[in-house]
């Protein structure tokens, strides 16, 4: 089977590779603390509006999955599709040299 184009799109930009390991190192972040992140850790002061355009590529890929808690949104990273990339090309090949 063969990755999602969409998974290979969301994984070429660079913030939103960020944004992931954002959510790696802490999962669950509403916008406002992700941008916050960004901007703190990583010095990425981007508006909300393209921190929120990231996440929904991000989504569209299967990366990101949302829920709401009462009035927040809160982000959770889902590290899933990533197995056809793995399936695509092993890391772990029998006939690989040492």
């Amino acid at each position: 089977m063969d990755a999602d184009p969409d998974l290979f799109k969301a994984l070429g930009d660079a913030t939103r590779r960020i944004i992931l390991d954002e959510l790696s190192d802490r999962d669950g972040q509403t916008l406002f603390e992700i941008c916050g992140r960004l901007a703190m850790k990583h010095g990425l002061a981007s508006s909300r509006q393209a921190i929120s355009q990231h996440l929904a590529v991000l989504e569209q890929a299967g990366l990101v999955h949302t829920r709401r808690q009462g009035r927040y949104k809160l982000h959770h990273l889902d590290t899933s599709p990533l197995r056809s990339i793995v399936d695509r090309w092993p890391i772990d090949r029998e006939d690989s040299p040492p």
